[in-house]
């Protein structure tokens, strides 16, 4: 065995020379560059995971406004059991006082839709739960009915204020490939909300009924004392704040919320070139209200769309299910007051666990897909929810098929129906009238829900609880063709993206009935020359 020279005359081992002229490299020689590339990705996945962490947060604290809604949806089932007893009213008070926040809660959408194209998305937020907050306070030192109608007036304003806004501002500020599931949030807390109120209807159902309905209404004020905090932590919609021209502070949000600098960029160019045509001459001269009322073509398409599945939505008889549900359990034989209450908890449960798969499978399998399999499976529960109280009366066995068509209802509802509703009304509006067209979307899912919450006695007292959910059952049929022929796929898409495609689809319909006019004008010549 020899030994070898290297450049500076010292001998290596096995014959191979270790100078500075060696040709071999080291091979620690690459870590430098190795290290510099693990700590690249190492700040890359920091970025992406502090990014989502936010973009989370500003989706709970949005959302929780909707909590309002769902509790008092939630509580007033059992509620007004107490109610009744304590303040001696009729079974019209009770539906009144039941259906009249949904529809005073159109006023709090319609205001909202402007008040936060003025003072912003954050802000409206804010003043969403100081009205309720108000409101609560009221109706749970009321002394008389009147009092706990006022009560509800101020409530009713402060939830559709809230309701409105919560899944507007979530679109603005969501990355593309997570908007659905993040814009679902205000259901999830609706959900959240009507569980909340069962299990209060049913924590507190032990105490006086002069008591009882008092402390179950007082509780529904702590979710808005949360929103205080929230507004120290959330930013401002970075499109509002464009709409606004402070492109500055708009680029500081989007960077905060996006992973990818450089698509910050790309979308912040997105916005500005939506908010340009918005701002344009040619719409300065119009109106947003008359623009709605006399839409062109496309913004007819996507007011058809984003009306028409928020009021499908509600005349199905979603909120009839969950704020009578006591009753609906009554009629197949439950009678003591804590094992409806109890029954109402499982509706509660099914309603809130599957909305989770909502969130789930919103960005993966689609808008359109939910919708279908949502609407389908509704259809299927009302009608054998209506055929097991026409056909089996009271007993054990209809008390368990009503139970589990019930929850059975709620939980297709919070896979599809319930969420989608939300995500596709907040995605489909251009910039320029996406508030307060979304107002109009919510004005429209109030007013379908105050009837159905203020009729659903009477009618049922009319054509009995099993006709009225056939009733229920064929409107869900229609929702059905609703979704197959007019609502389209948004997944993916940006919302700039969105408006786009509304505004393509239209022209190539446009020049296919040019190209179908041509075609026809070619026929009737040759017809003339044969």
């Amino acid at each position: 065995m020899g030994f070898q020279e290297n450049g500076n005359g010292e001998m290596g081992l096995s014959g191979i020379p270790l100078g500075v002229k060696n040709k071999y490299k080291r091979m620690n020689s690459e870590l430098p560059e190795d290290n510099d590339d693990v700590l690249h990705q190492q700040q890359v996945d920091e970025r992406r995971s502090s990014t989502r962490k936010y973009v989370l947060a500003c989706a709970i604290f949005a959302s929780l406004n909707n909590v309002l809604l769902g509790y008092d949806v939630g509580v007033m089932s059992g509620a007004v059991i107490f109610i009744k007893e304590d303040l001696k009213i009729s079974e019209v008070q009770v539906e009144f006082l039941i259906g009249i926040l949904s529809i005073i809660s159109l006023f709090g959408s319609l205001g909202g839709g402007r008040t936060s194209d003025i003072i912003g998305r954050k802000w409206t937020m804010a003043l969403a739960a100081v009205v309720f907050q108000v409101g609560g306070l009221t109706m749970t030192l009321a002394p008389s009915y009147a009092i706990l109608m006022v009560g509800r007036f101020l409530a009713g304003i402060g939830i559709g204020f809230g309701v409105m806004i919560s899944p507007i501002y979530i679109a603005e500020i969501s990355p593309n490939l997570n908007r659905g599931s993040l814009t679902a949030f205000p259901e999830i807390f609706i959900n959240v909300g009507i569980m909340l109120g069962y299990v209060s209807n049913y924590a507190f159902s032990g105490l006086s009924a002069h008591i009882s309905w008092r402390v179950m209404l007082a509780v529904g004020i702590l979710p808005s004392v949360l929103i205080g905090f929230a507004l120290f932590i959330i930013p401002e919609s970075p499109r509002w704040l464009v709409m606004q021209n402070r492109i500055e502070e708009a680029r500081s949000v989007l960077l905060k919320t996006n992973e990818d600098e450089k698509e910050v960029e790309e979308r912040l160019a997105e916005i500005q070139q939506a908010a340009g045509c918005a701002n344009s001459d040619k719409y300065d001269e119009i109106p947003v209200w008359r623009e709605l009322l006399f839409p062109p073509p496309p913004l007819r398409r996507m007011l058809i769309t984003g009306l028409g599945i928020q009021c499908f939505q509600q005349i199905s008889g979603i909120d009839a299910t969950v704020y009578y549900s006591p009753e609906i359990f009554q009629a197949a034989g439950i009678e003591d007051n804590s094992k409806l209450l109890a029954a109402t908890v499982a509706v509660g449960v099914a309603k809130t666990i599957f909305i989770l798969v909502a969130i789930i499978l919103i960005d993966k399998l689609g808008r359109k897909p939910l919708l279908m399999i949502s609407t389908i499976g509704m259809t299927v529960c009302l009608f054998c929810m209506g055929a097991t109280l026409a056909l089996l009366g009271k007993g054990s066995f209809a008390i368990a098929l009503a139970i589990l068509f019930v929850c059975g209802n709620v939980a297709f509802f919070s896979v599809g129906l319930g969420p989608v509703c939300w995500v596709l009304t907040s995605e489909i509006f251009p910039l320029r009238v996406r508030a307060q067209a979304s107002a109009l979307g919510a004005v429209a899912n109030r007013v379908c829900s105050g009837l159905v919450a203020m009729s659903f006695l009477s009618v049922s007292e009319a054509i009995s609880v099993a006709g009225t959910f056939f009733v229920f059952a064929a409107i869900s049929a229609l929702a059905i063709a609703f979704v197959v022929t007019l609502v389209p796929e948004t997944k993916g898409k940006s919302l700039e993206q969105i408006e786009m495609m509304f505004q393509n689809e239209y022209e190539i319909q446009g020049k296919e009935m040019e190209l179908g006019d041509v075609e026809q004008l070619v026929q009737n010549k040759t017809g003339l020359t044969n």
